[in-house]
């Protein structure tokens, strides 16, 4: 058998490894426990790939990584790209322009905030950037995109997601309690902003919106998709970061400072335009996004199978503490803007 035959069928045993990771995912994620707490099936897919690689991981064959690395960057790739099926521009007119506002200055203010605290705590910079852009826009989804940019370490990569999952759920579950218990000072209208706009994942904002009602949770998702929406400037600016950063490095040669644009970001705006057309049935869109879900699982697992204990512990406490910093501005500052801010333009 010619030898680039057998490494095509070694790659294919590890994205099959993966793709197994994912069914399993799907399946332990329709436990009515796991549903109840929006736990998604991305998140469980990057906690079975870590149980994988601090486990059985040292006992299957090394042929099988390149597999696994292909999940974690082509396959991460299309699934952002395919994430746009669940926005339309429509939604952006229909929440007005205190969502768009308030999440901009979400956005802006805990990404750079991020940064800034990263730096006083000493944390290693790329984790830092990650933690901060993945509870800056959508969680885990917002990771993936900044890490296949900057192309950084798994390990670091799965150190962020866990900071935004641990936070973001704390979150869905404080919010419809503050709310009901008249803690928050909020219309229907601005806590469906407040939600959209400061919860980590999609599904938090879906979760906890739906604790508090359909009139709250049909903003706080558009809100939270305005928010997804932002991935885009911010991945193109983060492209133009990476490669000003890599010119600065006297060793980087002239091939390593070229502009690395995120063509995927590209894509995953087309798409967003070409569902903002209605064109495809609403059953294709649906199954779409299900394969979407299964694309993005398997990349989550794929990531977690690069990441060890002993990483977790090289990375310290730092990133939680960072996690915590950007989780009290999203509470507190998500409030005063919602407030303050909403009503000028609702």
């Amino acid at each position: 058998m010619p030898k680039f035959t057998e490494k095509r069928i070694s790659m294919m045993h590890g994205i099959l490894l993966i793709a197994l990771f994912a069914c399993a995912a799907f399946y332990i994620g329709e436990a009515q426990f796991l549903k109840n707490i929006s736990f998604s099936p991305m998140i469980i897919g990057i906690i079975l790939g870590m149980l994988y690689a601090n486990s059985l991981r040292n006992n299957l064959p090394e042929t099988w990584v390149p597999g696994i690395q292909f999940c974690s960057k082509k396959i991460l790739r299309l699934g952002i790209i395919l994430y746009g099926f669940r926005l339309t521009f429509q939604d952006i007119v229909n929440v007005g322009v205190s969502g768009i506002v308030i999440d901009t200055i979400v956005v802006v203010v805990t990404i750079l905030g991020g940064i800034w605290i990263g730096r006083l705590l000493k944390m290693d910079r790329e984790t830092a950037l990650l933690t901060s852009i993945g509870s800056g826009i959508c969680g885990a989804a917002a990771v993936l995109g900044a890490e296949s940019t900057i192309r950084t370490q798994p390990y670091k990569t799965a150190v962020a997601v866990a900071t935004v999952v641990i936070f973001g759920t704390i979150s869905m579950f404080l919010y419809p309690v503050a709310y009901r218990s008249g803690w928050l000072d909020l219309s229907p209208q601005e806590m469906g902003i407040y939600a959209g706009s400061t919860l980590h994942e999609v599904a938090h904002a879906v979760g906890a919106g739906n604790a508090m009602g359909t009139e709250i949770s049909d903003v706080s998702v558009i809100v939270k998709m305005i928010r997804v929406m932002l991935l885009v400037p911010v991945l193109l600016i983060l492209g133009f970061w990476v490669a000003r950063r890599q010119k600065k490095d006297v060793n980087a040669n002239a091939e390593k400072g070229k502009v690395s644009i995120p063509w995927f970001a590209i894509g995953f705006l087309a798409v967003i335009g070409f569902n903002s057309f209605n064109l495809l049935p609403a059953v294709f869109v649906d199954a779409i996004n299900y394969v979407d879900t299964f694309l993005l699982t398997m990349a989550m697992a794929a990531l977690g199978a690069e990441t060890s204990i002993d990483k977790f512990k090289k990375a310290g406490a730092k990133p939680f503490i960072l996690a915590f910093c950007l989780d009290l501005w999203l509470i507190g500052g998500g409030y005063i803007l919602s407030k303050h801010l909403a009503p000028l333009w609702l």
